[in-house]
């Protein structure tokens, strides 16, 4: 049995040593991306800023303060985090700067429901707009001082990456506190609806 074991580990070693040397051997590829970087983001940039209001809309005021635990978001300042990043980071490649924005304190300024549906809806308008306006040179401009090989196209691809990262945290949050996603609930509904008109 070790003997096997033995074998099988090198055999192993073997197939990576060769898979590296292969994967060394290929010439770089330097086609342009198959997508438009730009288009994907406003839809995706689009379809969170629905996403986040209408979840922030079905969540009772009250809950705006609720937290896991201590040292974790809230609620809210899951929601004024997400409008913290759509907000700073295009100004950090160039953008104005977004109008009453403070950063220092944002996430913690207010609990209130009706104003963080107001910055979250500012906050969207605001990035999209910003990206919008860019062309496809202004997604290539180096940006070094993210990093030596940092692009502008990459702050944005930060900016949605982080987005649907909290998304995922806001359902969670709200399903904790047994708040379906609306969308959610549309496809349910939507779903029961077309099974009841085939019967």
């Amino acid at each position: 049995m070790k003997k096997l074991c033995l074998s099988a580990l090198l055999v192993l070693l073997a197939l990576s040593g060769s898979a590296r040397r292969t994967f060394a051997a290929r010439p770089e590829d330097k086609t342009s991306p198959s997508y438009d970087m730009k288009g994907q983001s406003l839809v995706d940039l689009d379809d969170m800023h629905k996403k986040f209001v209408r979840l922030a809309e079905a969540i009772p005021a009250d809950k705006f303060t609720w937290r896991p635990t201590d040292g974790v978001r809230s609620i809210s300042e899951a929601f004024l985090h997400v409008a913290a990043m759509n907000f700073g980071m295009p100004a950090a490649i160039g953008a104005s700067p977004a109008p009453g924005y403070q950063k220092e304190g944002y996430e913690k300024s207010t609990t209130d429901k009706a104003k963080i549906i107001e910055q979250l809806n500012q906050s969207f308008e605001y990035v999209h707009s910003y990206v919008e306006g860019m062309s496809n040179a202004d997604f290539a401009k180096p940006e070094p001082t993210f990093g030596p090989q940092a692009n502008a196209g990459d702050i944005i691809y930060i900016i949605v990456a982080d987005d649907h990262e909290h998304l995922g945290q806001s359902v969670v949050y709200a399903r904790v506190n047994g708040i379906v996603p609306p969308w959610t609930a549309d496809a349910a509904k939507a779903k029961a609806e077309k099974e009841k008109k085939s019967q």
